[in-house]
């Protein structure tokens, strides 16, 4: 990005500049504050940059050329005054030398625009838990020192106040934090409130980047599952527990996936289970080929069917998605129900598997876009061999 401090632009290199090239704006810098923006799509925007009140702050004047150098220095220039006056200049709507009155800013609290945000974003959500876990983090880490800012006012230094209590002892809850956050500033860029963002890569640059280590959900090697299958099976758990959790590690099918199956899901003719798109977690349907045990298990299942859910709990109502952690707690298996798709994965790896075939068995969504335009395919007879192999694994006698 160019970062030329040069005291004065000139209006023929205003005019003719254009984009280095490079990630993000190009700024040059002029009086008063003034700093002219040019996007890499060769647009040309003129900031002003100062401190209000004690904070840093990027005020929008305006376009080139629909704003001249010469407007924008006078703006910058009574920008500048008014901020060592103590005022605020973004409720100036107009250049100096207008007999327009001073107007206040029209731009929402940071309270209210991650309101909208939640709103706008909650139909597409699969469930009412990722509402709940947006507003509590902003609940409880942004809104204390963003809440009744406008998000005009915001700047870096204020989401790094918010942020820096648990950026070091809960640092997933606080690049989630971040996250939610620089999504709202988005909206007000969007919404014209604002040109930048103060929770991104000028944000980033100056977090810490060590740390708390990233936790991993705890998984068995996968040298160790049969044992603790064996272990469950031999538990006194409830039938359709020991049941779901075996049927889980055989599919290496998520918890909510296997806990919420209903019967009309399953083919049994075909050996074949259809979870919904609106529980796999990218949105897709998802076909799962059943290996012989795993049929065997949906079997054993059918024979104390209660109604049409495939794993019921005690009530005959769905399983809670605590009940296998806490069975396997009970128990002493060291390992989360995710966990076991990373044995899945692991023994896949070590054991040869294709690794589109291993991806596709775990619904993982293919990043590489050239790659996933060219998987037309879920590979499911392909699939069926390796998880028939996986259960002859688990056996032993594979």
């Amino acid at each position: 990005m160019a970062d030329s401090r040069s005291p004065k632009l000139s209006f023929a290199f205003v005019k003719n500049v254009t984009h280095g090239g490079g990630k993000g704006f190009d700024k040059y810098y002029d009086q008063h504050g003034l700093i002219l923006r040019v996007r890499p799509s060769g647009n040309k925007h003129w900031v002003w940059r100062g401190t209000v009140r004690g904070r840093r702050r990027d005020l929008g004047l305006g376009s080139f050329p629909y704003i001249t150098l010469a407007d924008a220095r006078e703006m910058a220039l009574e920008y500048r005054r008014l901020a060592r006056a103590g005022k605020d200049p973004s409720a100036v709507h107009a250049p100096a030398g207008s007999d327009k009155p001073e107007a206040k800013s029209n731009a929402p609290t940071f309270r209210q625009a991650a309101a909208e945000v939640i709103d706008l974003h909650r139909p597409t959500w699969r469930n009412g838990k990722s509402a709940a876990q947006w507003e509590a983090s902003l609940r409880d880490y942004a809104y204390p020192v963003l809440g009744d800012m406008r998000v005009d006012e915001i700047g870096s230094g204020d989401v790094l106040r918010a942020l820096r209590p648990i950026w070091n002892t809960k640092r997933e809850t606080a690049q989630r934090t971040r996250q939610r956050i620089s999504a709202v500033m988005k909206a007000a860029i969007a919404a014209g409130h604002r040109l930048d963002n103060p929770a991104g890569e000028a944000l980033a640059a100056a977090l810490p980047k060590g740390g708390q280590k990233q936790r991993h959900q705890r998984a068995l090697p996968h040298g160790e599952v049969a044992a603790a299958v064996d272990t469950v099976r031999r538990s006194n758990a409830l039938e359709a527990t020991k049941f779901a959790f075996e049927f889980l590690v055989l599919t290496a099918a998520r918890s909510g996936e296997v806990r919420l199956m209903t019967w009309d899901e399953v083919d049994l003719d075909r050996e074949v289970w259809t979870v919904p798109a609106e529980r796999m977690k990218a949105g897709r349907e998802h076909r799962v080929p059943l290996s012989g045990r795993a049929a065997a298990v949906l079997g054993e299942a059918l024979e104390i069917r209660e109604n049409a859910l495939v794993f019921p709990s005690a009530t005959g109502r769905r399983m809670s998605d605590n009940t296998l952690s806490k069975l396997l707690r009970e128990l002493g298996v060291d390992a989360v129900p995710h966990g076991f798709r990373s044995s899945f994965r692991d023994w896949c790896g070590e054991s040869g598997q294709p690794r589109e075939l291993a991806e596709a068995a775990l619904a993982h969504t293919i990043r590489n876009k050239a790659e996933a335009a060219y998987a037309r395919t879920d590979l499911l007879e392909r699939r069926r061999e390796m998880m028939e192999a996986w259960s002859s694994y688990l056996s032993g006698s594979g």
